[in-house]
């Protein structure tokens, strides 16, 4: 994988296969809203994606309240959307 900036026709294709995925109003990153039966749930959740986040090198903005995790996902250093991000996202996806 690489770390350059994916075009919008490679985010759009990559949206419609990561339901209830978005663009983030404002900037060049992807977003999602993750609600969970409880804390439990949801913190469990976020340590399975925090250690394939290490393996990647490639961690997530992210804040959880209770049973909902709000998550951007945006390549820093390429300044926007990357593939990491989409790899990320469907990792998220597989791992709910």
């Amino acid at each position: 994988m690489n770390r350059n900036r994916l075009d919008a026709v490679q985010i759009d294709a990559a949206l419609a296969e990561l339901p209830g995925w978005q663009r983030v109003e404002g900037r060049d990153a992807l977003g999602k809203t993750y609600r969970f039966a409880d804390f439990n749930a949801a913190f469990g959740w976020m340590a399975r994606v925090a250690l394939m986040a290490e393996r990647l090198d490639h961690h997530p903005e992210w804040a959880n309240v209770y049973s909902r995790v709000d998550v951007v996902l945006a390549t820093h250093d390429a300044g926007g959307v990357t593939a990491f991000d989409v790899a990320l996202a469907r990792f998220m996806e597989s791992a709910v």
